[in-house]
């Protein structure tokens, strides 16, 4: 349930501190005659996530098992390399998202209202089909029941809740280190995903060694348990791996992280160095 609330919380969080960025340009601008088509394309981008996220759901259940696996194995792939690929992105321009948005704004604004609808339309929904799938898989990875859904659902509502005090101005924190600290989490979780999606793969005999087992401690930490349930909604946890699962779980987890947390490790190191005292010239002789 940790993993779906840390998907929904950070997903969330970065649409609704886009919305919140278009909506104070407007009204700072003196546009607040703009703000229906601004929330018009919101509105469209959350109704094509949900769609997204429907036929997700109810259109692979009428195919084989086999079938089922094989497209559930290939999302998660799919999946997990855009989540990687916007937790990097994010602690990029995380600094300079906010000029970027109102550079998009201004040409919006001079074009008309369908350009406004369509850049909300887009910076929202890109974020809104990233998360549709991500949860998706997440939510499958994690087991049957409510408990997963239930936690993408507290992690929106909490987005929304911090998105508006954000707005008003009522909370302020270092977005940096936040997309920072969440984005090394979401790799762990994106990591499981991961190894979950070759193990469907290989249910759907796309990919050898189910038979394989890397280890079996099923008798020390079931699956059923308490403390079992809270490792696999954490963290994905499968008590008996395949071979292939782990291999490929750590072939992600150690290079990825190792490569998202260098740059600020290096940046401290070098914040904290000594000035280099370059020797004088020696004075030319006539």
């Amino acid at each position: 349930m940790f993993s779906n609330y840390l998907i929904g919380l950070r997903e969330g969080l970065e649409a609704s501190l886009v919305v919140c960025i278009l909506i104070a340009y407007l009204v700072k601008t003196g546009n607040k005659d703009k703000l229906a088509p601004l929330w018009l394309g919101v509105g469209l981008a959350a109704a094509l996530s949900l769609a997204f996220g429907a036929g997700l759901e109810f259109g692979t259940q009428e195919l084989t098992f086999k079938a089922q696996e094989a497209i559930g194995g290939s999302l998660s792939i799919i999946s997990v390399g855009l989540v990687t690929w916007m937790v990097f992105w994010m602690k990029r321009t995380a600094r300079h998202l906010k000029a970027e948005l109102q550079g998009k704004l201004d040409a919006a604004l001079a074009m008309g209202t369908g350009a406004l609808v369509t850049t909300a339309f887009l910076a929202v929904g890109r974020e809104g089909l990233e998360t549709s799938l991500f949860v998706w898989r997440s939510v499958h990875a994690a087991g049957n029941g409510t408990g997963p859904l239930i936690g993408v659902l507290l992690g929106i509502g909490s987005a929304i809740l911090l998105g508006w005090l954000f707005y008003r101005g009522a909370l302020k924190i270092n977005l940096s280190k936040f997309f920072t600290w969440t984005g090394g989490m979401l790799v762990v979780v994106a990591a499981g995903v991961l190894a979950y999606g070759v193990h469907d793969l290989q249910e759907a005999d796309f990919l050898p060694g189910l038979a394989s087992r890397a280890f079996d401690i099923s008798t020390t930490v079931p699956p059923d348990s308490w403390y079992g349930t809270l490792l696999k909604g954490t963290f994905n946890f499968q008590p008996d791996p395949t071979v292939l699962q782990l291999v490929v779980w750590l072939a992600y987890l150690i290079p990825v992280l190792t490569l998202f947390l260098a740059p600020s490790v290096i940046r401290r190191s070098k914040a904290g160095q000594a000035p280099e005292l370059k020797p004088k010239p020696e004075p030319t002789r006539s």
